[in-house]
């Protein structure tokens, strides 16, 4: 088969796209690692690309972020509700999932249409977080759970998923005496690992980097997770529990360093996890896409 020049071109140009989004995707990840390793000063008059450590690489950022306790607070708090809500939120979106997508219930579409109105609208900020006091969640980290239980678009992913699997399963299962919870926990759960491990990563995600309502439903720093601690560090320019032992002029300079092992220290862990992931992820998507 004679491949023309004009496919040949587009084929250059095409590649040439693509390397050039690879580059702006993965150029700020090198730049924060190499700006981590970086001597302080160094860093401070430094201008254009980074693409290794400037003057002598060390490890100084990441001891004074290591050494400051509230790291460690921050990571224990996230490490609590990514591990608790995502459990609980993965199930109560498998619940309602599985009610949506059965045969024969009652209501079934008008429930949908009340679920896809509120992707669209809302109450606002002021009434949720009276609600959430109201209910005395907040200064506790349920607050950062129960009022997140079910996401919509993940509702209608999930749902989409357990309609796809075929019904004669269930009628079997029905025969043979199953009710409706060994229904789903013998039979669509087990079928449907791809698109619950999508709802784990966009769950566990969406824990790991939210600080938002952290930030509004609680006042004690022993309960901050750790985006807000990040937060703090970046946005606020609060360095000082880590270079409280620091002259001025060290401060000054390690400071910009302690800002890029902290995103470092922060982002590793969900990086380390999303290859586990990642064979389920488009399938998981696509079967929650599309129904057939």
């Amino acid at each position: 088969m004679k491949i023309s020049k004009s496919y040949r071109l587009f084929q250059v140009f095409n590649g040439m796209i693509l390397m050039a989004l690879c580059f702006v995707t993965i150029y700020p990840i090198i730049y924060v690692i190499a700006a981590s390793f970086s001597d302080g000063a160094a860093l401070v008059s430094h201008t254009g690309f980074l693409f290794k450590p400037v003057g002598k690489a060390n490890v100084d950022a990441f001891k004074a972020v290591l050494n400051n306790p509230n790291i460690f607070i921050g990571y224990r708090n996230t490490l609590m509700v990514l591990t608790l809500g995502t459990t609980f939120m993965v199930m109560m979106t498998s619940l309602g999932a599985y009610v949506l997508s059965r045969r024969n219930v009652k209501w079934k579409n008008i429930i949908m249409m009340l679920i896809v109105f509120t992707m669209f609208f809302e109450g606002g900020l002021v009434p949720f977080f009276l609600q959430v006091q109201a209910l005395h969640l907040t200064d506790t980290l349920f607050s950062l759970v129960l009022p997140f239980s079910v996401n919509a678009y993940n509702l209608i992913i999930m749902r989409t998923s357990f309609a796809a699997i075929p019904y004669s399963l269930e009628e079997s299962a029905k025969v043979d005496g199953a009710r409706h919870w060994t229904i789903l926990f013998k039979i669509i759960l087990p079928l449907s690992k791809p698109v619950i491990a999508v709802m784990v990563l966009y769950y566990g995600v969406a824990i790991w980097n939210g600080w938002f309502w952290a930030s509004v439903f609680l006042t004690d720093r022993n309960l901050y997770p750790l985006q807000l601690v990040l937060r703090e560090i970046l946005i606020a320019n609060d360095t000082s529990s880590m270079t409280a032992n620091q002259d001025v002029i060290d401060t000054v300079n390690i400071a910009e360093t302690i800002k890029y092992a902290t995103i470092v220290v922060s982002t590793v862990p969900i990086l380390l996890v999303y290859p586990f992931l990642q064979r389920y992820f488009v399938k998981g998507v696509m079967i929650g896409a599309v129904k057939g």
